[in-house]
C-alpha cells in the first residue's frame, strides 16, 4: 500500500514510551506505525527523514488566552496559534474571558468562532463562561460546543468577566454536570486575598515585611507574592472539591502551583469521591519567586511563582503521575501594560505556548511524561477525539524535535504579538524542526478547524 507520507525512522514518543519506528500517513490520519517499512510506494508518495528525531504527539494546550475578538491587540488567533505551532502544539483551547464580548452566551460564541476561523494555524476548542451573569445561558453555550465552562473564584482582573460567589459556582456546577461538561477553575480563595491585600497596604508590615527592600519596606514584588499565598489555594481547592462532590460535576483545577494542592485532588479522586484533573505550567517548573524579583513584570502571573523547593515538589508530582496535565496559560499583553515601573498595576500573566515543549524538557521531564500531560491527557480530558495520540485512526499531528541541544532563547524566534517572555534570554533544550497538523506541514496558510467535544474530526 502506498501512504501519502512516511516519516521514516524517528523516535515515535507515546505516554507509554518510545521507539524508533515508520509511520505511515494516509487522507491525514495515522495509518501505520512500525519497523522499517518499503520505500518506493508509489507515484505521489513523500518521505520525511526523521531519524535523529523525536516524534511527539502535537502539544494539545488546554490553556491559552488568545482574547479574540476585542482585544486581539493583546493576542489573537492568528499570531496566538503560529506561536503555538512553533513550539510544536497542534490543538489550542481559548479562555472565554478576554475577548470582547467574552463567551457568556451563544451570540458570544459565534463571535468568537467566527474571529478564529480561518485565522487559526492550529485546530481549536473553546470554553464557555461560568459567572453569575449567564448560568441561564450555559446550556446554549453547550449546543453550541464548548468544551468545558471557566470560573473564578476571585476576581478575574476583567471587569466583564465577574467571579462566582459560592452559590454561583454551586448552581454552575449543577447545570455544567446536567451538560455532562467539566468546570475549569481558576481556584484562590477570594476572601483570603481580600484579607491580604488590604492588610499589605494599609500597615507595609504585612508578611512580606521580613523580605525588605529599601529602607525596611517589602518591594512591591514581594507584597504581591505574599497577598496570594498557597493556602488561598488550598483554601479554593477544598471548596471546590466539595462542590464537585455534591454536584457530580467534573472539575479541572487549572494552574496549580504546589504539590499539596495536586495531593488534595489526588486523594479525593482515590476516594471515590469527585471526577477531578490538575494542571500546572510549564513557568512553575521552570521559574521561582526569585526569579520574579529578578525578571520584574514579564514573570508576574497569577496564582505567582513559589519558592524553589515548591518548584521542585512541582516537577516530583509530574514525574509521579499526580499532574495531569500542563497548560501553558498563555497570556500576554501589550508593553505599556506590561512592563511598567510599578509593578502593582503590570498585567498578570506570561506568554508561555510556544515554549512548554521545550521547557517541560529543560527540566528533565521524560518525552512519555511529555506526551501524556501535554497532548493525550488534555485531549481525552476535554473530549477531542482523534487528537493527541500516534496511534492508527488518529489525526497526524506530529512534532518533530531535536532534543539533544540547547539554545538561548531570542526575540527573533517568537511568534506570539510582543515577544516580551520571561525565558528570553535563559537557555531551553530541544528544537522543534517541523510540524504536522492532519499529516500537512504547518505553513502560512491557516488550516486550523474547529472542534467539538467528542466529535474533533467534524
Amino acid at each position: 500500500m502506498a501512504y501519502e507520507l512516511l516519516i521514516r525512522g524517528g523516535t515515535v514518543v507515546t505516554a507509554e514510551g518510545v521507539e524508533v519506528a515508520d509511520i505511515g500517513i494516509e487522507d491525514g490520519r495515522i495509518a501505520e506505525v512500525a519497523g522499517e517499512m518499503s520505500g518506493g510506494r508509489g507515484p505521489g508518495t513523500q518521505e520525511i527523514d526523521a531519524r535523529g528525531l523525536h516524534v511527539f504527539p502535537g502539544v494539545v494546550d488546554a490553556h491559552v488566552h488568545f482574547n479574540d475578538p476585542g482585544r486581539d491587540h493583546w493576542e489573537g488567533a492568528a499570531t496566538g496559534s503560529a506561536a503555538l505551532a512553533a513550539g510544536g502544539g497542534t490543538v489550542f483551547i481559548d479562555m472565554p474571558l478576554n475577548s470582547s464580548p467574552p463567551v457568556l452566551d451563544g451570540a458570544s460564541f459565534d463571535a468568537k468562532l467566527q474571529a478564529c476561523e480561518g485565522r487559526s494555524f492550529t485546530d481549536f476548542a473553546l470554553y464557555g463562561g461560568l459567572t453569575p451573569v449567564n448560568l441561564d445561558s450555559m446550556e446554549e453555550l453547550a449546543e453550541r460546543g464548548v468544551a468545558g465552562y471557566k470560573a473564578f473564584m476571585c476576581p478575574s482582573g476583567i471587569d466583564d468577566f465577574q467571579w462566582s460567589d459560592d452559590v454561583t459556582l454551586y448552581r454552575g456546577m449543577e447545570i455544567a454536570a446536567r451538560a455532562g461538561l467539566p468546570v475549569l477553575l481558576h481556584a484562590e480563595s477570594a476572601p483570603i486575598l481580600a484579607a491580604l491585600s488590604a492588610a499589605s497596604q494599609g500597615s507595609g508590615e504585612g508578611p512580606g515585611a521580613a523580605n525588605a527592600g529599601a529602607g525596611g519596606a517589602p518591594t512591591a514584588v514581594r507584597r504581591f507574592l505574599d497577598s496570594r499565598p498557597v493556602i488561598a489555594e488550598l483554601e479554593a481547592i477544598n471548596r471546590a472539591l466539595l462542590f464537585a462532590e455534591e454536584t457530580g460535576c467534573r472539575i479541572h483545577v487549572v494552574h496549580i502551583t504546589n504539590r499539596r494542592g495536586v495531593e488534595l485532588i489526588r486523594r479525593a479522586v482515590a476516594g471515590g469521591r469527585v471526577d477531578a484533573s490538575a494542571e500546572t505550567c510549564p513557568h512553575y517548573l521552570f521559574f521561582t519567586d526569585r526569579d520574579m524579583e529578578t525578571i520584574g513584570a514579564r514573570a508576574k502571573c497569577a496564582p505567582p511563582l513559589r519558592e524553589e523547593d515548591i518548584r521542585r515538589g512541582q516537577i516530583e508530582a509530574l514525574l509521579a503521575g499526580e499532574i495531569d496535565t500542563v497548560g501553558s496559560d498563555h497570556s500576554p499583553a501589550p508593553s505599556d501594560m506590561k512592563d511598567r515601573e510599578d509593578f502593582s498595576t503590570a498585567w498578570g500573566g506570561i506568554p508561555g505556548a510556544q515554549t512548554t515543549l521545550r521547557t517541560l524538557l529543560t527540566v528533565e521531564i521524560p518525552p512519555e511524561r511529555i506526551a501524556a500531560v501535554a497532548a493525550q491527557n488534555p485531549a481525552e480530558r476535554f473530549g477531542l477525539a482523534g487528537k493527541g495520540r500516534i496511534e492508527v485512526g488518529y489525526d497526524a499531528d506530529l512534532a518533530l524535535v531535536r532534543v539533544d541541544t540547547e539554545a538561548e532563547l531570542t526575540s527573533d524566534e517568537l511568534r506570539d504579538r510582543h515577544r516580551l517572555s520571561p525565558y528570553l534570554g535563559r537557555r531551553l533544550c530541544g528544537h522543534v524542526e517541523r510540524v504536522l497538523l492532519r499529516g500537512r506541514e504547518v505553513d502560512d496558510t491557516p488550516r486550523g478547524r474547529f472542534l467539538r467535544p467528542a466529535d474533533a474530526r467534524r
